[in-house]
This record gives C-alpha cells, structure tokens and sequence, in this order.
C-alpha cells in the first residue's frame, strides 16, 4: 500500500466517524469546515493529491490547534481523527488529479 492509498484509507474512516458522530456533529462539522479552509490556505492554488499526502504526512499538530480556537467550549470536536482525516478527505477532491473517487495518473489525463 503506498502513502496515497494509506492515507486515503486514514481520511475515508475520519469521514465515517464524522458521519456517525451524534452530540458534537455540528461542532466536528463547523471544525471541519475551517480546517479545510486552511488546509486551501496552506495549499494554494491547485494541487496534486501527493502534496496533501506530504502535508499530512509532516504532521496534523496545527490541527487541534485550529480546532480548540475555533471550538473552544467543546472538546468532542478536537477529534484528529475525525474532524482533521475528514477535512482531508474531503479536500482531496479538489486536487487536479483526483476523479472519479481516485486519483488519476498524468497519462490517463493525457489520453482523455
């Protein structure tokens, strides 16, 4: 299994779990919400699937950090490993080279 598809696997199970979370959902998907907005600031323009991988590989430590500011009163919604692998997830499907639920390689954009 290579890094992508690790990584895939880590952000599919946060987005389960966001999905089932019940009390704090709101909460997880507020958090949620603003750590893809940093995650598009961090990022920038377009981008490849590996760079999110890469900076989800250095560490996800500014994660709780964001999430803490961004709901203070309510710890459920610190779960990395829910709200940060769900915004990962779900940024993936802005890279340049994802659809169609994987990612594609440059020959196959090539030849479309």
């Amino acid at each position: 299994m290579d890094s992508i598809d690790a990584a895939r696997f880590q952000w599919d199970d946060g987005e389960r779990r966001l999905k089932e979370a019940d009390a704090s959902k709101g909460s997880m998907e507020m958090v949620t919400g603003r750590l893809i907005e940093e995650l598009r600031r961090r990022l920038g323009g377009p981008f490849m699937a590996n760079e999110l991988v890469t900076l989800y590989e250095q560490g996800t430590d500014w994660c709780l950090e964001l999430a803490m500011a961004a709901a203070p009163s309510n710890p459920e919604a610190w779960d990395g490993l829910t709200v940060a692998d769900a915004a990962f997830g779900r940024y993936l499907r802005e890279a340049t080279d994802y659809a169609g639920g994987r990612i594609v390689q440059p020959y196959e954009r090539d030849q479309s």
